[in-house]
């Protein structure tokens, strides 16, 4: 009698678990937004030579599913340097455009950052990160007491702590993307969209009447 109450317990959890399953199938069904994305980051030439394990092709991929009140974002990174520290920023612009090229608005600026979190890569140069917070669609900040409106930050990138650990590489001076705003240069990033010119984190975009797109209208 105990096996058979076991094993109907476990039927019933199991028929739980497929509506349960079933049933955020036809919630997501119901919404024009996904539930769920992944894109690769990309390394900048400039620094490979410092970014990347003898040998081989850095790699970066973030995965993120959206949640109720937030969204939870996932970093990998493989075949970096061991033991580098980097830190994570989404931003308004990116250099390149999804298909390589040059982004014509980027122009040395990477707009609105937000500083997400800190990256390290062990002995073996891989490293994740998670992150929970307002991520896909919604992203943004602003500030009414300088008249700056709300800026999205679709972009992901991350960028060197330390900024002698590109010194081989040509980068002399320091940029503002750590908490001391003593920063090296973006390591990796996410590249726009050609025709949207938003990042991956915008995954239903529109397009106003004077052409431009934009998200989460």
């Amino acid at each position: 009698m105990k096996i058979l109450h076991t094993r109907t317990r476990r039927v019933a959890v199991a028929a739980a678990a497929a509506a349960m399953m079933f049933a955020g199938a036809a919630a997501s069904a119901q919404t024009s937004k996904p539930s769920y994305t992944s894109f690769p980051l990309f390394p900048s030439a400039a620094v490979q030579n410092c970014l990347a394990a003898p040998g081989k092709t850095p790699t970066a991929t973030a995965r993120v599913v959206r949640g109720k009140l937030n969204d939870t974002l996932v970093l990998d990174v493989k075949n970096l340097k061991p033991d580098l520290d980097f830190d994570v920023f989404t931003t308004e612009k990116a250099p390149q455009l999804s298909d390589g090229s040059p982004n014509p608005d980027f122009k040395g600026n990477f707009g609105f950052a937000w500083y997400q979190s800190d990256l390290h890569t062990n002995h073996n140069g891989q490293g994740e990160v998670v992150i929970k917070t307002i991520l896909l669609d919604q992203i943004f900040g602003f500030d009414a007491s300088r008249g700056v409106p709300p800026v999205n930050t679709f972009n992901v990138g991350f960028w060197f702590n330390n900024p002698a650990d590109v010194g081989t590489c040509g980068f002399t001076g320091f940029t503002p993307f750590n908490g001391e705003h003593h920063a090296g240069p973006v390591a990796m990033i996410t590249r726009q969209d050609v025709t949207t010119k938003l990042g991956p984190l915008c995954t239903s975009p529109e397009q106003s009447a004077d052409g431009t797109f934009h998200c989460n209208p």
